[in-house]
């Protein structure tokens, strides 16, 4: 795609984001929030996630009929159930990343969209309606929130001067939660602090604008960080595999930092790997 195309994706992906966000904020008022669980009692998903997917696609599809779609509720829909990320136009859609947080009345949630092309995300938008915050970046453009230029924290290099996000307490299997445990233990003592908020789209999105510096997830999904990851990505940082290689965006895991010696050295603290089924 030209520049003149992936800002007209961009601008269409802000325009749905608000949209979506308009329609969490009215199912956050009306409080009658119908909720569910899919693969364990702490992966939630509520009648709102599938509302909000749902617009999401059809809004895009006015604009761009011929392109793919994935999004979390509906896996890979419409596209003859071909998985992972191809060649071709791809809509990456998360309705509402950080469901838990949705449902528990904490404003760290959001919308998150991203368009792949050729395997890589080249548009993301990530809206927080609650926290009145929308990201975005198209590639080669720099990234921004609230319209205004953004960056990392690319002079902290070192894990000592870091403060890092992590997401504990996700696995159901119980060799994984110790596995899990392991690297927190062995990250708390050697970075400055450990934070979690509950959604990996606005945690790369930490990084990007500099008010965190580094994160390692496990089990995350695509749609969970392709806008983010190409936000950070944009504004300076990196997103590397758990193992400090180039990251795989169905792997299901990854490590962002805001400098590339600040994702090697957090790479080489964790003491265990996991590994899931890709998307």
């Amino acid at each position: 795609m030209n520049p003149e195309q992936l800002l007209d994706c961009e601008r269409v992906a802000i325009q749905v984001a608000i949209g979506a966000g308009a329609m969490m904020r009215t199912a956050r008022q009306a409080g009658r929030l119908e909720i569910s669980t899919k693969d364990f009692s702490k992966d939630l998903v509520t009648e709102t996630d599938k509302q909000v997917e749902r617009s999401v696609f059809d809004r895009i599809r006015q604009h761009f009929p011929n392109h793919r779609f994935i999004g979390e509720e509906s896996r890979f829909e419409g596209i003859g159930g071909e998985k992972g990320l191809t060649s071709e136009p791809t809509w990456i859609i998360d309705p509402i990343d950080g469901t838990m947080n949705f449902v528990h009345n904490n404003p760290h949630t959001c919308v998150s969209i991203a368009l792949a092309v050729g395997g890589q995300p080249v548009v993301g938008v990530v809206y927080g309606p609650f926290l009145d915050k929308l990201y975005t970046a198209r590639s080669g453009a720099g990234a921004r929130c609230n319209g205004q230029p953004i960056s990392a924290r690319k002079n902290c290099r070192q894990l000592s001067d870091a403060l890092v996000i992590a997401e504990p307490g996700i696995f159901k299997d119980p060799d994984d939660r110790r596995r899990d445990l392991a690297n927190i233990n062995a990250i708390v003592w050697k970075s400055h602090g450990l934070r979690c908020n509950g959604s990996a789209a606005l945690q790369l999105c930490c990084l990007a604008e500099g008010s965190a510096d580094a994160l390692w997830h496990w089990g995350i999904h695509v749609w969970d960080y392709a806008a983010g990851g190409l936000i950070l990505t944009e504004a300076g940082g990196v997103v590397l595999d758990t193992q400090g290689g180039p990251v795989d965006w169905c792997r299901r895991r990854v490590i962002g930092a805001s400098s590339l010696e600040l994702g090697q050295e957090l790479s080489a603290t964790l003491v265990e790997h996991l590994e899931f089924e890709r998307d």
